[in-house]
């Protein structure tokens, strides 16, 4: 970036600052694609003269609403819902619910503005959305949860629908979840459409939607080191969380001979060096899914791991990282110290968990690094095929889901390539970069087509 370059830059982000005030992790993640768009849009008149970056920056609409429920004690209970549409450019808005303590406005902005490019990589026809709640549906009641979600979406409804929003699950969102909101949805208009997706077989889901986030990772993954004339085959890797994407990632990492060592929650993490193997990673699926246990309960189960509180598992020597809990759960003393153990790929699993510190330690070691725009689409791809499978009132087979993921994955990564060649350094690619240009340029020339709106 030149001087010219990073002058206009840091207007644009301060900028940013005082539009959003208050608002962190938004701004960090129009930071970190900015930082590659600018140098790409420098000679590229008409993106700067339709203001292309600077609207995509600002999302279409926020809704900010009450959500008033009773719990089972007869208190009323008020929350905060929200959904932003970022942007809707190349198709219907899509993107998460979450529901969880930790979400705010920011937060939903960020991940909103990051499933633009997301959804955009992945090649398919879907907007950049994101929504949920600061609820907690932790320690919550069966009931509790349904008249809740009966709530939310009774303001939500009204925003939503087959062609234009289309929400998914998120963290704190699983099929329980949506089938109460889809039902809702249903009892509200009387229509039975494709407006939710994670949604249970039996009322249009579809199979492979729970393992699409983590297999696709590990997919990513795979293209990655293939085309470093490597392979996942006896890796030692070390992954955060033990949700749905982190448990996905490991089953996928073992089909393909690698070994996992830790796992994660926000209690802290367990190592276990002698590897998770399928019995182990069934049990923590059973603790997790049924008993919703805590990852400290591991070390009860396989006494040979050990368990550390209130830590990331970053300090672990491996060969690769695949961070797969949350926002910035690694800053740039954990990647520094990921790279001096020798780690030579980092797949995000998550949205953003790498900060700012991070990435840029990551890209200067020139290590192989997915980010999560990248890495965790293809949670969004299967997303995007059962709105395909909804609309034909069609039910596609695994076997042909599976080929349909691999392939996504493998056309993310090529696109990647394509955007992400390194001047001066022949065969290196750095893949933000690559992820970044490449989400932009599809959204931006549709938005230079639809002129000024």
């Amino acid at each position: 970036m030149s001087v010219s370059d990073h002058v206009d830059f840091e207007r644009f982000i301060e900028g940013v600052h005082k539009r959003n005030p208050g608002q962190p992790e938004f701004v960090q993640a129009v930071s970190e694609v900015a930082e590659d768009v600018f140098d790409y849009i420098r000679d590229k008149v008409e993106y700067h003269e339709y203001q292309i970056l600077r609207r995509i920056a600002e999302p279409d609409r926020v809704v900010s609403f009450r959500v008033c429920w009773e719990d089972d004690n007869r208190n009323i209970r008020v929350q905060r819902g929200w959904r932003v549409q970022n942007n809707n450019a190349i198709g219907p808005y899509k993107g998460g619910l979450r529901f969880h303590p930790s979400v705010t406005e920011s937060v939903l902005k960020f991940l909103a503005f990051e499933q633009t490019f997301k959804n955009s990589l992945t090649g398919l026809p879907m907007g950049g959305a994101k929504g949920g709640s600061n609820f907690n549906p932790q320690g919550k009641s069966d009931h509790e949860v349904m008249r809740f979600c009966q709530s939310f979406m009774t303001e939500l409804y009204r925003h939503v629908g087959a062609d234009i929003d289309v929400p998914a699950g998120d963290i704190g969102v699983g099929p329980r979840e949506i089938g109460y909101m889809f039902g809702q949805y249903k009892r509200i208009t009387n229509q039975f459409t494709g407006v939710l997706t994670g949604k249970a077989l039996e009322f249009g889901g579809s199979l492979i939607r729970l393992e699409a986030t983590g297999y696709g990772t590990v997919y990513f993954l795979q293209n990655m080191l293939a085309r470093a004339d490597d392979s996942v085959e006896g890796k030692t890797c070390v992954v955060s969380g033990s949700g749905n994407v982190a448990l996905h990632a490991v089953e996928k990492l073992l089909d393909l001979g690698a070994t996992t060592v830790t796992l994660s929650d926000s209690g802290g993490f367990v190592h276990d060096p002698d590897g998770i193997d399928a019995e182990k990673l069934a049990w923590v699926k059973q603790l997790k899914a049924e008993r919703r246990g805590r990852i400290a309960e591991y070390v009860e189960r396989f006494p040979r791991a050990e368990f550390h509180a209130d830590r990331g598992p970053w300090a672990v020597p491996c060969d690769v990282a695949l961070p797969c809990a949350t926002q910035n759960e690694i800053d740039g003393d954990d990647a520094r110290r990921l790279v001096a153990n020798g780690c030579i790929a980092v797949a995000e699993g998550a949205n953003m968990p790498t900060d700012l510190d991070g990435v840029h330690v990551f890209k200067d070691a020139k290590i192989l690094f997915a980010p999560g725009k990248a890495a965790n689409a293809g949670g969004v791809a299967v997303s995007g095929l059962e709105m395909s499978q909804n609309s034909a009132r069609v039910s596609w087979n695994e076997a042909e889901l599976q080929q349909h993921l691999v392939e996504i994955m493998h056309g993310i990564h090529e696109r990647c390539v394509e955007h992400g060649a390194v001047p001066g350094e022949p065969g290196r690619i750095d893949y933000v970069r690559g992820a970044n240009i490449a989400g932009f340029v599809k959204v931006a020339d549709a938005m230079l087509a639809f002129g000024v709106v």
